[in-house]
């Protein structure tokens, strides 16, 4: 029993040994500060890479969305390289150190399944290209302008100056509408009318404010629809075409003004909500109960 203490008490004494600990400590910082100039270095490298690559990717005419991904997949891949050198450069086995990550990985990966899901979606973009860089889209209700797909997220800069990170999933699974994959866009402008209106009448006022208009495209000619009927209203719609989807959000907001105004002035009636209200007789009685 004395043995074996004298063992145990030998081995802390070896481990707590004042130059024990210095050794240790003295070989960590080195090992540290190796792995951070050999980190730096790679990164450095990455940086005059990209210096290099980009007027390669201007003269190759390489649209700008197949820029950013083939730097964000160069930068990872030198960097995770990097890293791993740095780790053999000090002795640490990296093929132990991924054996343990795999291990791990399994847990670590369902809690951040969504950020691996974004991921993969942003490989999906890239490789299905609905959209690029510049190309004015809506997303879940959110209408604007590309400004940049990265692995993660894809933002928009929306109409009032708004910077949209929306997360590549959502890209993927909901329905995106691009305004830019085609020269011309059609505006579809509803209005309602009373029922009682000369449908006719309504439909002359409403091509009279585009026809002749040069915001507007003469070719597909506008035309007006009937939506929907009712007992108590008719829901028209006047399509018209610009060549500019630019001009798509402004168009849309002052050629709602010219109808209601154009209504307005020919007397065309739009059907609002009336509440009547009629008297009703309470009578009061005077007499009292008592007991």
């Amino acid at each position: 029993m004395n043995e074996i203490f004298n063992e145990v008490s030998q081995s802390l004494s070896d481990v707590f040994d004042p130059e024990t600990i210095g050794s240790l400590l003295a070989d960590g910082i080195i090992s540290l500060f190796l792995i951070i100039i050999i980190y730096t270095v790679f990164y450095l490298l990455w940086k005059g890479i990209y210096w290099i690559l980009q007027p390669v990717f201007r003269k190759s005419k390489m649209d700008e969305t197949t820029t950013v991904f083939a730097n964000s997949i160069i930068k990872y891949a030198i960097l995770i390289f990097g890293l791993i050198t740095a780790l053999d450069t000090v002795g640490i086995k990296t093929s132990a150190v991924l054996a343990s990550l795999g291990i791990v990985g399994l847990t670590i990966g369902f809690a951040a399944r969504d950020s691996l899901s974004n991921l993969i979606s942003g490989l999906i973009i890239f490789l299905d290209r609905p959209f690029v860089i510049g190309d004015l889209v809506e997303v879940d209700g959110n209408y604007g302008k590309v400004d940049r797909i990265t692995l993660r997220s894809t933002r928009i800069v929306t109409v009032d100056g708004k910077m949209l990170a929306v997360p590549n999933l959502d890209v993927v699974n909901k329905t995106v509408t691009s305004y830019t994959n085609f020269p011309h866009l059609r505006l579809s402008i509803g209005v309602t009318i009373d029922v009682n209106e000369d449908l006719g009448r309504a439909r002359t006022v409403l091509l009279s404010l585009v026809k002749d208009n040069p915001a507007y495209m003469k070719h597909p000619e506008p035309t007006v629809v009937v939506q929907e009927l009712n007992d108590y209203n008719v829901l028209l719609e006047l399509r018209v075409w610009i060549d500019d989807e630019r001009d798509h959000i402004a168009r849309r907001f002052k050629l709602r003004e010219e109808v209601f105004n154009a209504f307005n002035h020919t007397g065309i009636r739009m059907p609002y909500e009336t509440i009547q209200l009629a008297p009703f007789n309470v009578e009061v009685s005077n007499e009292k109960t008592g007991s």
